[in-house]
């Protein structure tokens, strides 16, 4: 899988940094990792395991330590955290950088940067923001959609009517988050984010309309820029031959960079309102994740939970 970056210029922008020094423009400097790291054992004078490639963050701590060196100290530790040229150094809590700091930045050409807030703050945007951005993805051909809270990414064969359900879905007062490119990201090992690429992001297109701007049209509460994937719908033309589920006692899972997804196959025909179908669909999956099956519920009723049991 290819490896992804941001550029520093644009995690300045995003997060309020403050540049002290850049050795060339900050959107040409790439930030390839979203691991962040406090040198404080490598201050100390202990090198072993430091990986270069990880943004290092100087707090309090750290700043006092170095205060609290001797000159000769101070710059023999300071100037081999910089020789190693990771990709910026970050003072968190506004303060002011050293003289050494400054000094050695300019000589290993590593941008240093500042923050107003504390560390732990800064460190939680950094990895928050860093594991989107750098999270492994793939592109499907689909529509993306949020209803009720719930992510939905519809798939199916062009012409089986995904774009035409988004946009009813959306005059339903629900929010589109992308059209016939969904671009899907892993941030977790159980999380997978919806978004749309910028260039065509809000945009929809419809067979017999053309291309519709949903946030001109129906208002900037209609779309969503990403969503967490939690359910998957293949929209499909009914087959007669094929045996659709019509219980919801079998989930199914469709599979998202290695991450397990709820999924279910909705035939297609006219008359089928796919919009309230959806949305149906988008309460049940909650009240799943919540604990309750309506199918089990009715099951239980009618004292048949113990014959579901020996089939299974």
């Amino acid at each position: 899988m290819p490896q992804f970056s941001v550029p520093l210029g644009k995690l300045a922008k995003q997060l309020n940094l403050e540049s002290l020094y850049a050795p060339k423009d900050l959107w040409q400097i790439p930030i390839t990792t979203a691991d962040i790291n406090r040198p404080g054992i490598m201050l100390a004078g202990f090198y072993q395991y430091f990986d270069a490639t990880r943004i290092q963050i100087i707090g309090m701590v750290e700043m006092a330590y170095l205060k609290d060196l001797s000159d000769d100290e101070r710059r023999n530790h300071l100037e081999k955290l910089f020789s190693m040229k990771p990709p910026t150094v970050i003072i968190s809590r506004g303060m002011d950088p050293l003289d050494e700091m400054l000094d050695f930045a300019s000589w290993y050409d590593v941008p240093l940067m500042r923050s107003a807030e504390t560390s732990s703050t800064l460190m939680s945007n950094l990895i928050s923001y860093l594991n989107v951005e750098l999270a492994p993805r793939v592109t499907r051909h689909g529509v993306c959609v949020e209803v009720y809270g719930e992510g939905i990414l519809i798939l199916g064969d062009s012409g089986v009517g995904k774009s035409e359900t988004a946009v009813e879905l959306v005059k339903r007062g629900h929010r589109l988050i992308a059209d016939d490119a969904v671009e899907l990201r892993r941030t977790s090992g159980t999380t997978v984010i919806g978004t749309s690429p910028e260039n065509i992001r809000h945009f929809l297109e419809l067979r017999g309309i053309g291309i519709v701007n949903v946030a001109r049209t129906f208002g900037i509460g209609a779309v969503k820029t990403s969503a967490n994937i939690d359910l998957v719908v293949e929209l499909e033309p009914w087959d007669k031959s094929k045996t659709y589920d019509r219980t919801g006692l079998t989930g199914e899972n469709y599979e998202i960079l290695g991450v397990q997804i709820p999924s279910t196959v909705i035939p297609v025909m006219p008359g089928r309102n796919l919009a309230v179908i959806l949305e149906t669909a988008a309460i049940t999956n909650r009240q799943k994740k919540m604990g309750y099956s309506a199918a089990q519920e009715l099951l239980t009723r009618l004292g048949l939970e113990d014959d579901l049991s020996n089939k299974t």
